[in-house]
């Protein structure tokens, strides 16, 4: 915790010339960018693996098929996917890898704004803020000091129309992308009750901003921003049928 909290104290240091009094929060979302350029590597192999997922929907449909769903075949079945899988040099895990590595720093972030002391000494970032709105503090906190709409009520209400707005464009891409995504053969049991909840989770993120320490929310609104334009990028050559109005 001392050698993070030092990181984002030097990267503060060096933003101060350009943010001043929000240097802090300007260097807790310069680290976020610093996380996520360390695992774009991963993002683009994990966009190759969905897409090479998707290319062998009906090879999985055919194992499905020709295994079918009783639990007798469930570990032949199981053993034949990994087959095609590992011939096809596709991991199914590696779509989670991206997430799973950012939960660490994420983790740091909100126990660096939540702890008063560090290595024993009071924890001095807990004295910076985001203009009206200290980085250690909460929606709850911003609500019983000024209301919705005082001065850091105000900055919970931009990263709100941020979240809303990166969230609703997840959801309506997602959904697209869903809809294109070829499917061939026998459905897996509970596959269309996921394609109903998976372009819902983007929305998770405003409770996220809500319950957490202001920095902490500045790192998960990046990262999540972040996350809308990567995949833009990553998958822009993926089928999208035209919207339709």
């Amino acid at each position: 915790m001392s050698v993070f909290a030092t990181l984002v104290e030097q990267l503060a240091e060096l933003l101060e010339p350009l943010f001043a009094a929000s240097a802090t929060a300007a260097a807790i979302i310069a680290f976020t960018a610093l996380v996520r350029l360390a695992v774009h590597p991963l993002s683009r192999a994990a966009a190759r693996g969905q897409k090479a997922r998707t290319r062998l929907a009906p090879q999985l449909a055919e194992l499905r098929v020709k295994y079918g769903s009783n639990a007798k075949d469930a570990e032949r079945l199981r053993k034949a996917t990994m087959e095609l899988y590992a011939r096809e040099k596709v991991s199914p895990l590696s779509g989670c890898l991206p997430s799973l590595l950012q939960l660490p720093a994420f983790f740091l972030m909100y126990h660096l704004f939540s702890n008063t002391e560090i290595g024993g000494e009071p924890n001095g970032l807990l004295g910076h803020a985001l203009f009206d709105a200290p980085l250690g503090g909460r929606w709850t906190d911003a609500l019983a000091d000024g209301g919705m709409f005082g001065g850091a009520g105000l900055v919970y209400v931009a990263l709100f129309v941020i979240v809303a707005a990166v969230a609703t464009f997840t959801y309506r891409r997602t959904k697209r992308q869903m809809a294109a995504a070829p499917m061939t053969g026998e459905q897996m049991p509970g596959m269309v009750a996921m394609t109903k909840v998976v372009p819902l989770l983007s929305f998770f993120t405003l409770a996220t901003v809500a319950v957490v320490p202001l920095a902490a929310a500045l790192y998960v609104v990046t990262s999540t921003t972040w996350t809308a334009v990567e995949r833009v990028f990553l998958y822009r050559d993926s089928p999208m049928p035209v919207a339709q109005l």
